[in-house]
């Protein structure tokens, strides 16, 4: 149950980190956190409705986290998934062995 569960959070993420607006939008948050729809909606030529639909999704993959001050709603970057995704897919290719098969073939490919 639990691999089912883990699962469906690598696929929101994955899901999430496809569309270039949302990658974007998580951008503009790693270079300042704590941003409103407004400011966020003003760095990208879309509705309102439409920012808030990509935010949606990258709230349910878990990559941005949300607070409440008065009447405002901060977004906040949540690189936690992320890291989890690089973890399970990305870094289990870059071992050793791997990256030194990349470097033979990279420097067999020169010698052309």
């Amino acid at each position: 149950m639990v691999t089912y569960f883990r699962r469906m959070d690598d696929d929101r993420v994955f899901k999430a980190l496809a569309d270039p607006t949302r990658r974007f939008l998580l951008d503009l948050l790693f270079a300042r956190e704590g941003r409103t729809l407004g400011e966020l909606e003003s760095a990208v030529e879309m509705t309102r409705y439409g920012v808030m639909k990509h935010l949606r999704v990258l709230e349910d993959a878990g990559l941005v986290i949300t607070r409440r001050s008065g009447r405002e709603k901060f977004h906040f970057l949540n690189p936690v998934p992320i890291r989890q995704v690089h973890d399970r897919w990305i870094d289990k290719y870059t071992e050793r062995h791997v990256a030194a098969l990349v470097d033979l073939k990279n420097e067999l490919e020169t010698e052309r």
